[in-house]
């Protein structure tokens, strides 16, 4: 019932940009619409037939999880086979996801559609996929929640001496442990002067006592991801670090307050970015203060100043505010959210009051 309802509101999108057939590459959105987990696969949307296609290898796994579209299993190239079975016929706008198709792709489709107008599209199904339904977002808090887990396990582990690398082996372990599929991203470690890299890929350097250590990661349940930041002290730390914490403790709680339905996301992120900018801090937030989850721990709406999405009821979006002074220090604190009517319910129930470990 879901796949069905996503392709008549992916028709609908697809009338109102005036295009006759879609062919769905990016495997996100691959998955969205169909269902299928595998790493190699394509979808064609019309207004009348809904088609598959995949190799030989996913014969069986496609069988078992494709539902909404005919299957075509092929020994040829995807876009070849396309053109050869004239799935787009009478078709006279045929649209491709730009951001996933190789210039090589493309030449290679358009010489073999003819008369066909290929138009670049981009956005179509990530439109859908902003607003999740009941059991996306099911899944999204099981993946919330096992994120939050592993943070509860690893704080005795922080501590002076310990590497990054060794923190971040145990989160991508405990992920597992719980019944995550992996990880949703490479777990973020960034002690000392290195949390001032937003994103900074754990070395191995050893944490010290009297420094901020920031984690940052998420996990995928069933394909739907977690995202994840706190930022913790090991051993006592100075009043500029006090301050820098507390200013974005409550600039994202201030955000958090402010998210409502229907407004716009760029001024989601002035709530935050105002407050940082008022205690002094404002040219240390150097990124948007959040971004959609889903399939993708990146996708739509943007939270940032340049946005000019609104958010709407569904969407989970991360609110993250940061400061990040150049060889001093970082704090970022990371919740995952989903927009409500009257405001948004926090998923995300690890700890954020500032930790001394």
């Amino acid at each position: 019932m879901l796949r069905r309802a996503r392709i008549a509101r992916l028709r609908a999108g697809m009338r109102a940009h005036r295009i006759d057939a879609l062919v769905v590459s990016l495997l996100p959105n691959v998955r969205y619409l169909t269902g299928f987990t595998g790493s190699h696969g394509a979808a064609v949307v019309t207004a009348s037939n809904a088609w598959f296609l995949t190799d030989s290898r996913y014969r069986t796994q496609s069988a078992r999880e494709v539902r909404g579209f005919r299957r075509i299993i092929t020994l040829h190239d995807l876009w070849k086979t396309i053109a050869i079975r004239k799935l787009t016929r009478g078709c006279r706008r045929v649209a491709f996801e730009s951001e996933s198709v190789t210039y090589a792709q493309y030449v290679s489709f358009r010489d073999a559609m003819g008369r066909a107008l290929l138009v670049p599209s981009r956005g179509l199904v990530e439109e859908l996929a902003a607003a999740k339904d009941w059991c996306e977002l099911a899944l999204i808090a099981r993946a919330v929640g096992i994120s939050d887990r592993v943070y509860g396990e690893i704080l005795p582990l922080l501590r002076p001496g310990v590497q990054e690398l060794d923190m971040a082996a145990e989160i991508s372990y405990r992920h597992r442990r719980h019944g995550a599929d992996g990880d949703a991203f490479v777990p973020i470690v960034a002690s000392g002067s290195r949390g001032a890299v937003p994103h900074a890929r754990a070395t191995a350097r050893r944490i010290r006592s009297g420094e901020f250590v920031t984690l940052d990661f998420g996990c995928v349940v069933d394909g739907y991801c977690s995202d994840l930041t706190r930022t913790v002290a090991v051993g006592r730390i100075g009043r500029e670090q006090r301050a820098v914490y507390t200013t974005v403790l409550t600039a994202q709680r201030e955000a958090i307050d402010a998210v409502r339905a229907g407004m716009a996301a760029s001024e989601l992120d002035a709530v935050a970015r105002s407050h940082i900018a008022a205690q002094g801090y404002g040219r240390y937030f150097t990124h948007s203060l959040g971004h959609g989850i889903g399939l993708r721990i990146h996708e739509r709406p943007r939270v940032s100043h340049l946005s000019s999405e609104r958010l709407q009821v569904g969407s989970v979006i991360t609110i993250e505010p940061g400061i990040y002074i150049p060889e001093r220090c970082g704090v970022r604190i990371e919740d995952d959210v989903v927009v409500t009517s009257s405001g948004c319910t926090v998923l995300t129930r690890a700890p954020k009051e500032l930790m001394v470990l």
